[in-house]
């Protein structure tokens, strides 16, 4: 699903798991089960992607850590707090890998905790 369907922006943000589809339409997620303020950094990070007019105004902003997953071409992740990630497949738009279509995927503890 495209969160942004009406208008397109540089960095475009699709919505590719169901449970993501949940928490953006209703705040909540039974199967995530996030702490409040990762639920909130997860709509920010969404505003902050649609808001950027390219890549270097995400890489910009260091608080996100938006990098590309290791041994991956497409997979990317942005911090949502010291252990929770939001994982996308980027589709870029032009050779210079500065626009393209951000499909979300998951929200990911990367150590387990």
């Amino acid at each position: 699903m495209c969160i942004f369907a009406k208008h397109f922006t540089a960095l475009d943000v699709f919505l590719d798991d169901k449970e993501l589809e949940r928490l953006y339409a209703s705040g909540k997620s039974k199967k995530l089960r996030l702490p409040d303020q990762v639920t909130e950094k997860f709509f920010s990070v969404i505003q902050k992607i649609e808001a950027s007019v390219n890549i270097y105004d995400l890489w910009a902003d260091k608080g996100l850590k938006f990098e590309r997953l290791k041994g991956s071409e497409k997979l990317y992740s942005m911090r949502l707090s010291g252990k929770y990630w939001l994982e996308m497949e980027v589709d870029w738009k032009d050779d210079k890998q500065t626009v393209g279509k951000f499909h979300l995927l998951a929200i990911s503890n990367h150590y387990g905790d």
